[in-house]
């Protein structure tokens, strides 16, 4: 009833010292603003990132707490690599680090997978640290750790720590892997203007298939 009465009729408002004419959409009885478009707009692609000509935005609060992530994650594993390499800090070396993996059910290029191991926790390390290629960085640590915990859990570990055999320990480690591999380095970090930055979810998607793809062949073809 209202609305009936009411069409046809236009009114004007003054919105902080601007003029809008307002006029009778029609039948539903709403009134819009003369010129507007009515037609909604596109959802964003919160999935997929940002749009390819802007960066993303400065937030200080998410890209503080991302590097104290990376800086954790990436100096932990780093300083565990550097152990395995180099034998220092009470590091076991390549020779002992070859042994190990013996122990624990590899039959064939021990040594190798040593320098391997070693190596990409040292460089995951520093890349992360720098928040440098982020999510080969985030990758290839998470391959790393989510085969230790696999290496546990055959063995017959249990979840907590208790005498030093739980991987608890790894399952953290992996979780921040996993969150930097989809939430990028954030804006305290080299990789700013990257296509990984803007979108990366996507390249989280294929860091984790990569991440799961080398724990398989490691587990397939190098042990018994």
């Amino acid at each position: 009833m209202l609305c009936s009465t009411l069409r046809g009729v236009t009114s004007e408002s003054e919105d902080y010292g601007r003029r809008t004419t307002y006029k009778d959409s029609g039948d539903s009885g709403y009134f819009t603003a003369a010129g507007s478009d009515t037609t909604l707009s596109e959802p964003e692609d919160r999935l997929g990132g940002y749009e390819e000509d802007r960066l993303p935005q400065w937030h200080g609060g998410l890209s503080f707490g991302l590097l104290v992530l990376r800086l954790v994650l990436g100096g932990t594993l780093g300083v565990h690599g550097v152990q395995k390499v180099f034998g220092i800090w009470g590091g076991p070396g390549i020779g002992e680090f070859s042994r190990i993996l013996g122990d624990q059910g590899y039959t064939s290029q021990l040594t190798v997978l040593s320098w391997l191991g070693g190596v990409t926790e040292i460089a995951g390390g520093v890349l992360l640290i720098f928040g440098l290629f982020t999510p080969v960085a985030a990758a290839a640590l998470l391959a790393v750790v989510a085969n230790a915990v696999y290496l546990k859990y055959q063995a017959g570990s249990g979840y907590f720590l208790g005498n030093g055999d739980g991987y608890e320990f790894h399952v953290v480690l992996g979780g921040i892997a996993l969150a930097l591999l989809f939430t990028g380095p954030g804006g305290v970090s080299i990789d700013t203007n990257t296509p990984w930055r803007r979108r990366p979810v996507w390249f989280g998607v294929v860091g984790l298939v990569l991440a799961a793809a080398v724990v398989v062949a490691l587990t397939y073809f190098f042990r018994r």
